[in-house]
Formats: structure tokens, sequence, C-alpha cells
């Protein structure tokens, strides 16, 4: 008897992968770690900072985290629904108190608003119906390879004017021309990424209407609520959409307005049509959670929970979130009153903002400024401090269409 060994292998079974093209903003920041120039000014990572150029641990999670590891007696596994009190606090603060207690909606934690959107993704596919995934662009990045790595097909259609540094929002109905019933709308809850751009409450109504009317199932991205405009104005919109329809789906990200980034701490919803009809949803949602991860992280999660659940802490976290929203917010008013072009943005919302520049601006900026973003302009206005709003601006300006 012989197993073979003397044969070699026809083909390796890794010989037929490409090589991957590098992440771009992983780049980037590696430029900027490596250049010495002390005024060197950072734009690109997606996190917030303080005035200090820091990302801070927030004053209520650190209370938290003290009361956790003073109080946690066990390490053991959580269930595929990770910490359900977690999830259940969390939608009264992202859906409100009326959606939160509806028997049609039904949630579980996620590693991340990643892992809530790929659940979504595998619950979509999951449905059998095949529907198409309808993407405003430009947007993150990662939500078409999310969708496709499910097996959907993904559709994009315009969302933003480049031109006029605004949403172009008659262009993205008409977009959706071709959207059939039960296709899957991806929509951006709020301070959109990249663009930072938002619906108004009449266009939010305008898109419940015609998403209700034409049968299309919304699927909201609520990763930055809080740091817009606040956290109940945040999500009107959304929740007005949810109220429009029969089913939707929310992925939530507490990454930004818990600071929680390394900890990775999300949630998705889906509204089902009928109370009974939730019933599956959730089930097939715990097996797929099973297999993609099969139990979520629980200290991040945790934390937040011990957050909503004392008073104290809850409104420390809300007056600090305050204070995230309010230096953004200044940020953008003193660019849009420095320069025409960059108006725009101060009427915008949340971390970030497209620059009207191309690419060869981006490579000049770097080179010659010590400035660093994406190529495709994007920037974290976060990443700017009130003393160098004047110097960014300064080494822009050439690159600026006239207005």
């Amino acid at each position: 008897m012989t197993l073979g060994l003397d044969r070699p292998l026809a083909t390796a079974l890794f010989d037929s992968l490409d090589r991957q093209p590098p992440d771009a903003l992983l780049a980037v920041i590696g430029l900027h770690r490596a250049d010495p120039r002390p005024d060197k000014i950072d734009v690109g990572v997606g996190v917030y900072r303080d005035a200090a150029g820091a990302t801070p641990v927030m004053r209520a999670v650190k209370a938290a985290e003290a009361r956790l590891l003073a109080g946690q007696d066990s390490k053991s596994y959580l269930g595929a629904e990770g910490d359900q009190r977690y999830t259940d606090l969390l939608a009264t603060v992202a859906l409100g108190d009326t959606l939160a207690a509806d028997p049609r909606i039904t949630g579980i934690q996620t590693p991340g608003g990643t892992g809530a959107l790929r659940l979504a993704a595998e619950l979509i596919a999951r449905s059998g119906k095949a529907p198409t995934i309808w993407i405003g662009t430009p947007t993150w990045p990662n939500h078409g390879p999310i969708f496709r790595e499910a097996d959907l097909t993904v559709r994009t259609h315009a969302y933003f004017d480049t031109a006029c540094s605004d949403l172009d929002f008659d262009t993205f109905v008409a977009g959706l021309a071709e959207a059939r019933t039960g296709d899957v709308l991806l929509l951006h809850g709020c301070c959109h990424n990249p663009t930072g751009t938002g619906f108004s409450t009449e266009q939010w109504q305008t898109l419940a209407t015609l998403t209700a009317a034409r049968g299309l199932i919304p699927l909201i991205d609520l990763a930055y609520q809080g740091l817009g405009r606040g956290l109940d104005e945040d999500a009107a919109g959304m929740r007005g959409m949810l109220a429009a329809v029969p089913e939707a789906l929310v992925a939530y990200s507490c990454d930004k307005n818990f600071a929680l980034y390394r900890e990775r701490v999300g949630a998705l919803w889906v509204q089902a049509a009928t109370p009974a009809a939730a019933i599956p949803v959730r089930e097939t949602m715990l097996v797929l959670a099973r297999s993609l991860w099969s139990m979520p992280p629980d200290h991040g999660a945790a934390v937040v929970r011990l957050i909503l659940e004392d008073a104290e802490f809850a409104l420390d976290w809300r007056a600090e979130l305050a204070e995230m929203c309010a230096r953004i917010n200044d940020l953008r008013a003193a660019l849009g009153r420095a320069h025409p072009a960059l108006a725009p943005i101060a009427g915008q919302q949340g971390l970030f903002a497209l620059l009207p520049i191309d690419r060869d601006a981006v490579a000049t900026l770097r080179t010659l400024h010590g400035i660093y973003m994406p190529d495709a302009g994007r920037i974290n206005i976060a990443g700017l401090r009130v003393d160098t709003v004047a110097p960014f601006v300064a080494a822009l300006t050439p690159h600026l269409p006239h207005c």
C-alpha cells in the first residue's frame, strides 16, 4: 500500500491566487509616520482627534471599564446573540423608544459596523430572492466588497456632484429607475463617508415615500450617530424611513460615538413585516452569526451597556459626544470661511469631507507640505486643529477651483 507520496502535486493549493493591491489608506498612514517634518498634517485616518491631536478614551468609557474590572466575575462565552441587554439599550439610542419596542424589530450584537453589514449581506443572500444592492457613489470603499463577498449583485448610482461639492439628490433618485421590487437600497444614516453630505428632512421623506411605493428595502448604515447634529437629529431620517416601510435593516457601529475603535462594537437590527416574521429572521441571524464569528467579543459591548444603564455615565457620555460634535462643526465652519471653494464643507456633517481636488494635487500636498490624505481627496476634519486650518488652506488654495 502506498500513500502516493512519491508523486508530485499537480498544482499547489494557493498557486492561483493573485497578488493584491496594498490598502491605499494604510499606505498613507505609513508615509505620514515616516515623514520627519514636525508640521506635517494627517487628515487621512478616519478616527476622531481632539484639539491636541489625540484619540482619547472617553470619560464614561474609562468609568465603565473601572466598574467592569471590579465587578466582572467570568470570561465565559456569550451566546451568538452577544450581550442582548446591550443591544436592547442601544436600540433606544439608535431607533428611539417607539421603534425599539416594536415587536417586528429584532437585533443582535455584531463585531463592529462591518460585522453588522456582513451579517446583513448574508441574511439578504439567505433569503433566496437574489435582490440587487443599490449603492450611491462615492461611498465607503468597503461597502461594495462586503456585499459581493456574499455573492450579491451590486449596482451603483451617482450620489455626489463633485463640481458643486454637494449631494445631487435628483440624480441619486433617477439612478434608481431600474431598481426592482425587493431590491435593497443602501443609505448612510448620517455623516456620509466620504462626502459629509446628507439628506434633508424633506429628502428623507421623499426617499421614504419612494422606497415604500417601489417596494425597495432600505439598509441603513448608521456609523456616526451623534457626530453630525446630535443623537436624535442624526437618527431622525432613518426613524422616519423605518416607520414608512414594512421591512428594513439597520447596521450600527459604536466605534466612533463611543470611541471604541479597537473593541469592534456594533449591532444589526432587522425590521420584519410582522412580529411573526421576526422570529425566523432572528433565528437565521443567529445561525449565520454562529458560522461567521461564533460569538462576538464582550468587552466593548459590556462597556456600552454599563454606560447606558447608569444615568450618570450616560449623561457624561452624551456631554462628551456633544463636545466632540461641536469641535468638528467649529472646524467645518473655519474651513468654510477660509475659502469660497470650501464653503460647502461648513454645511455638511461628520468627520469627513471630499475636497474638490485631483490625485495630482493630493500628491503635491504630500510632497511639498507634508499633508496626508487618500488620493480621492477625502479628509478627516478632526485631523485638523484651530492652528493648522490656515496653513492647510494656504497649501490647498493653488489646487482649488475658482468660485
